[in-house]
C-alpha cells in the first residue's frame, strides 16, 4: 500500500468518530480485518476510543491473524500492542489473547544481528492479567516467568503487575528477586517499590537492610525507594541513617527522590537540608521541593532559607526551581 493510499484510509477511519455507532461497528470490523498493521494499531485504538466492546471478538481474530509469520505481518508489533492495550481498556478479560502474547518473542533484523520487538506487548500481557479471570497463583506463576525475561521493561513490568495482582505470595517472588539481584539496578528498585506496596511493614525492614549493601547502584535504588515511600516508617529508616550510612553522593539522589513522598514531614525534612546541609545536598533540596506537592506551603520556607545562606548557586536553584509559570 503506498502512503498516499494509506494516508486517505486513516482520513476516512477518523471520519468514524462521527458515525453512529452500528456503523462504527461495522466499518471498525471491517478495518480490523485489513493486512496493514499499522492501519489496525489506529483502528484498534479507536474502538477502545468509543467503547465498542462488541468489536472484542475482532480484536481477537486480528492478534491471532498478526501472530502469524509475526515479523512480516506486524513489524515493531504495532498491531498487537495495540490490541492488547484496547481489549484491556472494553475490560475483556479473555485470557486467551494475553497468555498468548505474554510469551511472544519477536526477533527483527537490525544492524549487526537482530532484535526482539515483542517487549512491550509482553510487558503490556502481564499487566493485562492482573485482572484476568484466573486463580491468583496461575497469575503469579505467569508473572514469576517474566521476572526472568531477557528484556528489562518485561522484568519491571511484570514487578508492576505482581504488585498490582496483591497476591500476598507475590512479597516472597518480590523478595527472592530482589536478593539474588538482576543485571540492571533498576530492576531490583522496581522490586523493592512493588514490595512496599504490598507488604508495606516488613517490606521497610527488608528495603533498609540494602542500605548496607556494597553495591551502590542498588544502595540508592533502596534509599531512593523509602525516600518516596508513603510508610512514616520508611522516611524514618532514610532520616535515621542520613549521617551514618549514607555518603554524601547518596544523599543528593535520595534528597530528590523525597521531594516526590506523599509524606509532609518529608518536605520538612527537605527544608532543614536547605537551611543546614552542604551545598550539593541543599541544592537537591530545592530541586526535590521544587516539584514536591507540598511546594507552595514551603515556598516561603525556602526562599528564606536560600536568602540567608546567600549562595549564588542556591539562588540560582530557587530561581529555576521556583520562578512563576
Amino acid at each position: 500500500m503506498s502512503k498516499q493510499a494509506l494516508d486517505r484510509k486513516l482520513e476516512a477511519l477518523d471520519a468514524v468518530r462521527q458515525a453512529g455507532r452500528e456503523e462504527a461497528v461495522r466499518l471498525l470490523g471491517k478495518a480490523l480485518g485489513d493486512r496493514n498493521n499499522y492501519y489496525v494499531s489506529k483502528a484498534a485504538a479507536l474502538t477502545a476510543g468509543l467503547s465498542l466492546s462488541e468489536l472484542a471478538p475482532d480484536l481477537v481474530a486480528a492478534f491471532d491473524r498478526f501472530l502469524k509469520d509475526a515479523a512480516k505481518s506486524d513489524p515493531q508489533c504495532w498491531a498487537k500492542n495495540a490490541i492488547v492495550k484496547a481489549l484491556k481498556d472494553l475490560e475483556h478479560w479473555e485470557t486467551e489473547v494475553f497468555l498468548r502474547g505474554i510469551v511472544h518473542v519477536q526477533p527483527e533484523p537490525v544492524w549487526g544481528g537482530a532484535a526482539d520487538s515483542a517487549a512491550t506487548l509482553r510487558g503490556a500481557c502481564a499487566l493485562a492479567l492482573v485482572d484476568c479471570r484466573l486463580p491468583d497463583l496461575e497469575i503469579l506463576r505467569h508473572l514469576v516467568d517474566r521476572l526472568a525475561d531477557a528484556e528489562k521493561s518485561v522484568r519491571i513490568d511484570a514487578a508492576v503487575a505482581i504488585a498490582q495482582l496483591g497476591a500476598p505470595e507475590g512479597a516472597l517472588v518480590l523478595r527472592l528477586k530482589a536478593l539474588t539481584g538482576d543485571l540492571d539496578p533498576a530492576m531490583v528498585g522496581q522490586c523493592f517499590d512493588s514490595l512496599l506496596q504490598l507488604a508495606p511493614g516488613e517490606g521497610v525492614k527488608f528495603v533498609a537492610g540494602f542500605l548496607e549493601r556494597d553495591d551502590e547502584e542498588v544502595r540508592i535504588e533502596a534509599g531512593c525507594v523509602l525516600a518516596q515511600s508513603r510508610e512514616p516508617e520508611a522516611l524514618a529508616v532514610v532520616r535515621g541513617e542520613w549521617d551514618k550510612r549514607l555518603p554524601p553522593q547518596m544523599r543528593t539522589v535520595i534528597a530528590l527522590s523525597l521531594g516526590a513522598s506523599p509524606l509532609r514531614e518529608a518536605a520538612e525534612f527537605l527544608v532543614s537540608l536547605v537551611r543546614n546541609g552542604p551545598v550539593d545536598v541543599a541544592a537537591a533540596a530545592v530541586r526535590g521541593l521544587a516539584g514536591s506537592r507540598f511546594r507552595q506551603d514551603f515556598r516561603e520556607d525556602v526562599e528564606e532559607a536560600v536568602q540567608a545562606r546567600g549562595e549564588a548557586r542556591m539562588r540560582e536553584e530557587y530561581a529555576k526551581g521556583f520562578r512563576e509559570g
